[in-house]
């Protein structure tokens, strides 16, 4: 199915549903939140600059503005503010008014989406445009119109403050689809040098990311230790964990490729990496039937570490400056050798799938518990079959060697990062959610 078709299949089924009644305030609330969750999902795939880095972002920040305007009329739920860096007190609901929750979490919702995917296509737009205006008018039915009037501007005022707080943690801009216009030539046979004859990634992708305010974990929080040390030398770990990605592509089961291309994630043809975990989370909430204040806390704690892992994972990449396996592959060991997967176009060490899948699943872990066996269904409109898993660490542990799979990965670069990843996801286990 085309991003096209996804993306009208989406809005398609939210306008085809049934209005929902007045006494069905929390199922009111919880509609629209899983609308706008869908119709995010389809436009990280239908908009160019969402290369995986910016991607979490736009999760993370989607999810605080939902999960702040749940938190802000529940006394279960504990602000974030104060607990993330740079965000301060949010507006406060006046104790003598009410509020419909339904109407607060659309107009919060409807606003930090259109935010943070303001850059997406025309079909986008006028997917967000629909979206928004099918779901004001939902949400609104029966509703007294100064309850409706003032949840709607608290909604807003909630989505005002989130992205006030985004606009200088070095993310906003994102220029040239995020590939700098100048960056300079390696001069050294470890650094990294483009795999790719297109023009615009002769330059590596957002270079300054790791330099991004990070959410929940300290700035530069968990480094980690060099690779290997670059060497030609027979014997060297350098040179045999290259000799095992080389070795690689004759060996491939059809299980292991498949598991490569299921966990391959590409922009534009995908929800990306942290899209695919959102899939995942959203899919036990579903299982599970969770009330709203569940659903907002599992999304923003995972939004928070999938985003959290990329300025971490993104610091030690450029820290370190490695080159691809292609790249001393074809230098060292056979020059006509080519990977299963197409190389992304920035450096090797440690592996951003590995990072990200590895805080998703220290923090999905925590709130699902161990052992939480579970199916993986977000590729099957694209024609991959779903995936058992006995636990989220399991997921991830494949999502890490699917890169060694698809020949973009040393092992160092895989298992290290699954390390880093449990680092970022333990700072986001220490966020107090609930009183």
């Amino acid at each position: 199915m085309t991003a096209f078709r996804r993306l009208l299949s989406v809005l398609l089924l939210a306008l085809m549903l049934p209005s929902l009644t007045m006494a069905q305030t929390d199922d009111r609330a919880a509609f629209a939140y899983q609308r706008w969750y869908a119709l995010v999902l389809e436009l990280v795939r239908h908009t160019p600059t969402y290369t995986p880095p910016v991607a979490s972002r736009a999760f993370a920040y989607v999810s605080i503005a939902a999960y702040e305007a749940v938190a802000s009329g529940n006394t279960d739920l504990r602000t974030l503010a104060g607990q993330l860096h740079g965000l301060e007190p949010l507006p406060a609901r006046d104790p003598a008014a009410i509020y419909d929750e339904a109407i607060v979490i659309q107009a919060a919702m409807a606003d930090s989406a259109s935010f943070f995917f303001s850059n997406t296509g025309p079909t986008g737009q006028r997917a967000m445009t629909a979206m928004k205006a099918d779901l004001t008018e939902r949400t609104s039915a029966g509703v007294d119109p100064e309850t409706g009037a003032r949840s709607a501007a608290f909604g807003k005022a909630i989505a005002d403050h989130i992205i006030a707080w985004s606009m200088d943690d070095g993310g906003a801009t994102i220029v040239n689809m995020g590939f700098p216009l100048d960056y300079p030539a390696a001069t050294k046979p470890f650094e990294w040098v483009p795999t790719s004859a297109i023009r615009q990634q002769q330059m590596p992708l957002l270079p300054e990311w790791g330099t991004n305010r990070p959410f929940a974990m300290p700035q530069d929080a968990c480094p980690l230790p060099p690779p290997p040390a670059y060497s030609e030398e027979v014997g060297s770990q350098f040179r045999i964990e290259a000799q095992e990605v080389h070795d690689v592509p004759g060996q491939l089961t059809d299980e292991q490729k498949l598991i490569a291309r299921f966990w391959s994630d590409d922009p534009m043809l995908s929800p990306t990496p942290p899209g695919h975990w959102v899939t995942i989370a959203l899919d036990q909430l579903a299982l599970e039937d969770a009330p709203l204040d569940r659903q907002v806390e599992v999304l923003a704690k995972l939004g928070i570490t999938v985003a959290d892992a990329f300025i971490a994972n993104w610091k030690m990449k450029y820290e370190y400056d490695l080159l691809r396996p292609v790249t001393y592959i074809r230098r060292v060991l056979d020059d006509k050798w080519s990977p299963l997967l197409i190389t992304p176009p920035f450096p090797e060490y440690p592996s951003g799938h590995s990072t990200q899948s590895g805080a998703a699943a220290t923090v999905l872990t925590a709130l699902f518990g161990e052992n939480h066996a579970f199916t993986d269904t977000t590729h099957e409109d694209d024609g991959l079959p779903a995936r058992d898993f006995p636990d989220f660490w399991a997921a991830a542990n494949e999502a890490g060697i699917s890169r060694l799979y698809g020949g973009i990965h040393f092992r160092s670069a895989i298992d290290l990062g699954l390390d880093q990843g449990r680092c970022v996801g333990d700072f986001t286990n220490a966020l107090v959610t609930r009183s």
